[in-house]
């Protein structure tokens, strides 16, 4: 939106200084022509009914000074070429043009330097010399040469920086526009993560409590039962689309995360109503929680919510046991569950289109520690941390 904004802005301002100057050129060449259409009987010996039109020959190229200065170069050039030899010379005029017109082809010249291709300014800059070396009088022809070449090159200097400060100018926009879709997929990848983090643990809560309800509850009859796997199918269901939207925002180059978020001291809440919703679960918090950075205590309530979450998604009804040890140097993170309840060992979690493993070694490399993940030899799964508790 703010590069929108600039551009918008900056071509208002382009417009404005481009009206300013057309009416600036037209000003000016009405100035040249009424300086010399007075002037002409001082120089040349031209009937008073042509001298409007030889005045305009020298002046009126000026005009075309941006529109076209090669044409404009052009016309002035070749007027410069036939007036002295149509017009005699005033006595005591030395000079084939009017000071006029020898000024408004050095403008010229110098615009065509400055904005023609250039074998254009090639052929300008010699055809100009030439003409100077061979009608100005005496030896001013090798002074005129010098100096037309002094300017075509000053003018190509100027051309070169201001094309060097326009590059300059559009990879800076280049640049922020990168920012801009940089920080725009950075956030992406975050929403994915915390959508996956919060939302996908409260949604397999609901799926738990579907799926355990008919072991949790007495007299279950075979209706209520179908009613309990529909809605565990459906919340399963929606899970999956869940991960399958989450894939599009994810990026493998995820940012630290930056906002508020929950910690050490929420842990306790997260295993109540981890509990509450039907979940075998067993916990110990131990440790001075005052020196756990805030890093550190995210991810590892990250890790704990994500190991739950897997284990009531791959392995229901089983029981799940989750330790947490705040040490002066390190946290320790332990969670670990059974077989399933319908005895099947459970489905490692990455294997079934899910992020968990991945997202917690990742969670936990950002803060220097490590992630250890896989099924016990008696069925079951289990995960351990080890993390810095002052943070990385």
């Amino acid at each position: 939106m703010k590069v929108a904004q600039a551009q918008v802005t900056r071509a208002s301002r382009r417009s404005t200084r481009d009206q300013f100057a057309n009416v600036a050129v037209v000003v000016v060449t009405l100035i040249l022509f009424t300086v010399a259409w007075p002037t002409l009987h001082l120089t040349h010996a031209v009937s008073p009914p042509i001298q409007p039109f030889v005045a305009a020959l020298a002046a009126f190229p000026f005009v075309l000074i941006r529109i076209n200065p090669a044409l404009g170069w052009a016309v002035s050039a070749i007027s410069a070429l036939v007036i002295p030899h149509v017009f005699d010379l005033v006595p005591g005029y030395e000079y084939p043009w009017q000071v006029v017109h020898i000024m408004v082809i050095m403008a010229l010249l110098a615009a065509v330097s400055l904005t023609a291709a250039v074998p254009v300014v090639g052929v300008a800059w010699i055809s100009t010399v030439l003409l100077f070396f061979a009608e100005t009088p005496g030896q001013d022809g090798a002074g005129w040469a010098v100096g037309l070449t002094a300017l075509v090159v000053f003018c190509f200097l100027i051309r070169w920086l201001v094309l060097s400060r326009r590059a300059l100018a559009k990879q800076e926009e280049v640049n922020e526009v990168e920012r801009a879709r940089r920080t725009v997929l950075e956030e992406k990848a975050r929403i994915a993560r915390e959508l996956h983090d919060i939302v996908a643990h409260h949604m397999s809560m609901v799926v738990v409590q579907a799926q355990s309800a008919p072991y949790r509850l007495d007299d279950v009859t075979p209706e209520i039962r179908a009613e309990f796997d529909s809605i565990g199918d459906t919340g399963r269901a929606a899970l999956n689309e869940i991960r399958g939207l989450l894939g599009v925002l994810r990026s493998d180059a995820e940012a630290t995360q930056i906002a508020p978020q929950p910690g050490a001291l929420q842990l306790d809440e997260l295993l109540a109503g981890s509990a509450r919703a039907g979940i075998p679960l067993v916990w110990n918090v131990d440790g001075d929680r005052t020196r756990v950075s805030a890093s550190t205590g995210l991810v590892a309530y990250r890790i704990v919510q994500e190991s739950i979450t897997n284990a009531v998604r791959h392995a229901p009804g089983s029981q799940i046991e989750v330790s947490v040890e705040f040490g002066p140097a390190s946290t320790h993170v332990r969670v670990v569950n059974g077989p399933s309840a319908g005895g099947s060992g459970p489905t490692p979690p990455d294997t079934a289109g899910g992020n968990g493993i991945r997202g917690m070694v990742e969670r936990a490399s950002a803060v220097g520690g490590t992630v250890d993940a896989g099924p016990q030899p008696g069925g079951g799964f289990e995960v351990r941390a080890v993390l810095p508790t002052a943070g990385a």
